[in-house]
C-alpha cells in the first residue's frame, strides 16, 4: 500500500491500523463492486480518507450524525474511525452499497455506527440529528431539501464541496431562505495537514416546523451568510 508524507498518523492517531485495513477493502471489494473508480487506488488517502478525516475538526462532541448517500462510507466511515463519541447513522438508498457498508462496519467493529437503506427525504420523523454530512451527493440546491428536515433546530449540514463551493450557495439561496437557516458559512478544514484543505459547506438549520418533507421557516426568518478562509 503507497504511503503518502500528508500526517497520516497525525490525522488519524491510534485508529491509523483501522483506516487501513478499511482503505484496504476499499482498494478491493470498494473497486470490484464499482463504488470506488480503479484509478482513485493510488490516491486514496489524500483524496479520500485524509480529505473526509478533517471534517471531524468541526464536528461537535457526542454528536449526532447521518451521512447522506453514504456511498462507500465516505466520510461516514471515516468520521467513525476518527471520533468513536459520534453516533453515526450511514443513509444509503441502493442495496448493494447498504451491503458493502454493513460488511465494512462489521469488519472494522465499529460499535458506533448503524446503517440504514433509504431515501433522506423518506426519513423525517426517523432520523432527528445533530449533524448531517455529504460528499459528492447532489447540488448544494437540492442537498439541503433533503438534509435539512432530519436536523435538530439548530442542527447543521456539513456539505464536503470542491472549488465551486461558493457557487453552489449562492445558487441555493432560495432554498436556503425558504427553509429559513440561521446561518451559512464557507471553510476550509485541513490546512497544514493536507494538499488541498477540504471546503466545506456549512448551513445551520433555523427553527422552522418540519412539515411532510420540507421544513416551514418561520416567519420573517433570514438566513445570514458568512465566509470564511
Amino acid at each position: 500500500m503507497r504511503r503518502v508524507g500528508i500526517g497520516r498518523e497525525v490525522v488519524f492517531g491510534d485508529a491509523l491500523p483501522v483506516a487501513e485495513r478499511y482503505a484496504a477493502f476499499l482498494e478491493t471489494a470498494g473497486v470490484e463492486r464499482g463504488l470506488i473508480g480503479p484509478r482513485e487506488t493510488d490516491r486514496l488517502w489524500e483524496r479520500h480518507l485524509i480529505n473526509c478525516a478533517v471534517v471531524a475538526d468541526v464536528i461537535p462532541p457526542d454528536a449526532r450524525v447521518v451521512d447522506v448517500g453514504s456511498g462507500a462510507g465516505l466520510p461516514g466511515i471515516v468520521l467513525a474511525i476518527v471520533r468513536p463519541d459520534l453516533r453515526i447513522t450511514l443513509l444509503e438508498p441502493l442495496l448493494r452499497r447498504t451491503t458493502f457498508l454493513t460488511e465494512c462496519i462489521e469488519m472494522l467493529d465499529l460499535r458506533n455506527v448503524d446503517v440504514r437503506r433509504g431515501r433522506a427525504e423518506d426519513m423525517v420523523g426517523e432520523i432527528t440529528v445533530d449533524v448531517a454530512t455529504a460528499r459528492a451527493v447532489a447540488p448544494l440546491k437540492r442537498l439541503v431539501t433533503w438534509a435539512l428536515p432530519l436536523l435538530r433546530p439548530g442542527g447543521e449540514l456539513l456539505a464536503l464541496k470542491g472549488e465551486r463551493a461558493a457557487v453552489e450557495l449562492d445558487e441555493a439561496e432560495t432554498v436556503l431562505k425558504r427553509f429559513g437557516v440561521q446561518s451559512t458559512e464557507l471553510l476550509q478544514v485541513g490546512r497544514g495537514m493536507v494538499d488541498s484543505p477540504t471546503t466545506l459547506v456549512r448551513v445551520v438549520a433555523g427553527r422552522g416546523e418540519v412539515v411532510g418533507r420540507r421544513q416551514r421557516a418561520p416567519r420573517r426568518a433570514k438566513g445570514s451568510r458568512k465566509r470564511s478562509s
